[in-house]
């Protein structure tokens, strides 16, 4: 490796953001690298569900969804209320559907409609019951050639005897295998497909999600020429009259300095492993709770280090310094352990979640992140920051629990490693997870009471738009509402969890980053989770920060092709 390279633009971090810029980059006619600090590439975006909130969108319109830049704008508003940034927000409403034509249009990237995934806040006014979300399409890896070993491999919690299983309708196929045939058919060719990629690559060729849509962008990116180096942490900006001019790194123990005519663009995935700003900025953490995190394990506070150290600034004051998940803790033969979050099993009928000493705190099918916001709140001052998930026979055998399967797979591993608690009665489920036998009897009573005519009267339950898109459309009269009843019962421990962050680092609406006066500093862009949240600490759909990471990176690499183009015409470089 040389010690100086010539370069238009160097991207920091190889998940959406940083391939989005370098794809652009490139087609714009840029000589691009791509620098990661892990040994794969792909970031917290590969292990993502892959989905992108863009309102508006062509596949929407298409679809003949009912929507406007002004009734989301509206939505934005009230989902963030006195913490609208509203240049950021027109900036994307008015450039995302841009950026994804753009990259349809001149890379794989391709995405599929929603139509029935809600925003999470639908009932808000602007809101919508669906057409908003977009989910990578599936993806062959042999299109990555060579480079298809280089792809970060999906977390084996997530998968199905380690196949990966699309976030939209193939999730619903393979929860309703033993009770439709065209789902059990489905399910059945997908199986075939992947033992015979086990048997000839060593694992399998069908990519979804999140690995999709990077794998998407890579290959493109390849294909234009892009560079990438992998175990190439950056450990400072170059920054000489008045702007940044490139990169000090790192590899295999020797340090260099790279160089872009065009500027550097950070977008190495936020700071959901550092310790030390997870003390400052998590309220639970400040109480004592241990935090877990969805994100990939190599993502620190490198990008606010280097931006502060060139004058940028931070902004960390949101309401919700990350996007919150609930997490539970699968134990491994190693004796680690993976996580696995909780996105869909908390709104199917016969599950609810309790805080010690078993009563309820929530609305148990609204999103993640409001999920958790009220954990944080109801544990607030009580110790660890964690809640049981608890399902009767019936329920857990339908639906599945966390990493537990639904029927025929078997519970006995989980039980034996602890991950699933079991009662044959409810105070004996209360001793297994340390909670009060009285207080949790006389919670599943009260509920199952009310729920035998579909009612939650005390939290609301399968009355919102999301809740129902989330339950079982097969049970009435409400999709989210069953009495617990059916012995024994069952329960799954979860944890407070992140899928990343939102506080980061300050940016203008084309992603350049800000000093402290609110000047850009020439030459430097941030983008995906390095940049604070256009929303602010508010999350109010799925793909809210997939979206936005596309499209910034868009903008950070159109912008710098621009300022180079013209650097170029006044004979400045």
């Amino acid at each position: 490796m040389t010690g100086q390279a010539d370069w238009d633009l160097i991207v920091v971090g190889s998940g959406a953001a940083g391939w989005s810029a370098a794809v652009t980059a490139a087609l714009k006619g840029l000589k691009v690298i791509v620098l990661e600090k892990a040994p794969y590439f792909g970031g917290t975006t590969a292990s993502s569900g892959g989905w992108i909130w863009v309102p508006c969108s062509k596949q929407a319109n298409e679809a003949g969804v009912q929507d406007s830049i002004e009734k989301a704008r509206r939505y934005l508003e009230v989902e963030t209320g006195k913490n609208f940034r509203a240049s950021h927000v027109d900036a994307y409403l008015a450039r995302a559907p841009e950026a994804l034509d753009f990259l349809t249009s001149n890379s794989d990237l391709a995405f599929d409609l929603g139509p029935q995934y809600s925003d999470y806040h639908a009932e808000y006014e602007g809101g919508l019951p669906g057409g908003r979300a977009l989910v990578a399409r599936p993806y062959d890896a042999r299109n990555l050639g060579a480079h298809k070993a280089r792809l970060k491999p999906p977390l084996p919690e997530t998968t199905f005897l380690g196949m990966m299983v699309g976030s939209g309708k193939e999730l619903k196929h393979f929860f309703n295998a033993t009770r439709s045939p065209v789902s059990a058919a489905y399910v059945s060719v997908l199986l075939a497909r992947y033992v015979k990629d086990r048997v000839f690559f060593g694992r399998s060729m069908r990519l979804t999600n999140g690995s999709a849509m990077v794998a998407r962008l890579a290959a493109t990116a390849f294909r234009l020429g892009v560079e990438l180096r992998l175990e190439t942490p950056v450990r400072a900006l170059l920054f000489e009259n008045g702007g940044v001019t490139g990169v000090l790194a790192t590899h295999d123990g020797k340090t260099f300095d790279l160089r872009a005519r065009g500027g550097v663009v950070l977008a190495s995935g936020g700071f959901a492993h550092d310790k030390a700003v997870r003390l400052q900025l998590y309220p639970h953490v400040r109480d004592g709770s241990d935090h877990y995190s969805a994100v990939d394990p190599h993502v620190t506070a490198d990008s606010w280090d280097m931006v502060q150290a060139v004058g940028g600034e931070i902004i960390s004051n949101f309401p919700n310094a990350a996007a919150w998940v609930p997490l539970s803790l699968v134990p491994r033969p190693d004796g680690s352990h993976g996580v696995f979050p909780h996105f869909i099993d908390r709104a199917k009928p016969g599950v609810m979640a309790v805080v010690p000493p078993g009563r309820r705190f929530v609305n148990e099918a609204v999103s993640y992140h409001d999920f958790i916001q009220a954990l944080i709140k109801a544990r607030a001052g009580q110790g660890e920051c964690a809640c049981w998930l608890i399902a009767d026979h019936d329920a857990i055998r339908k639906y599945g629990l966390g990493h537990v399967k639904p029927f025929p797979v078997p519970m006995g591993p989980a039980l034996k490693s602890g991950y699933l608690r079991r009662g044959n009665t409810l105070p004996e489920l209360a001793e297994a997870c340390g909670l009060d036998a009285q207080t949790l009897q006389t919670t599943v009573q009260n509920y199952s009471r009310h729920a035998e005519s579909g009612e939650d009267p005390e939290y609301g339950r399968g009355t919102r738009a999301y809740n129902r898109y989330l339950g079982d459309p097969q049970h009435k009269p409400n999709p989210c509402v069953r009495p617990l009843r059916t012995p024994p019962f069952y329960a799954v421990r979860l944890v407070a969890g992140d899928l990343g962050t939102f506080a980061g680092i300050a940016t203008d609406e084309n992603a350049r980053v800000l000093d402290q006066s609110g000047t850009a500093i020439p030459g430097l862009y941030a983008a995906g989770n390095d940049a604070a949240s256009i929303l602010s600490g508010t999350y109010p759909g799925a793909g809210i920060t997939l979206g936005p990471a596309i499209t910034f990176g868009y903008l950070a690499a159109l912008d710098a092709a621009d300022t180079l183009g013209r650097k170029l015409k006044d004979g400045t470089s």
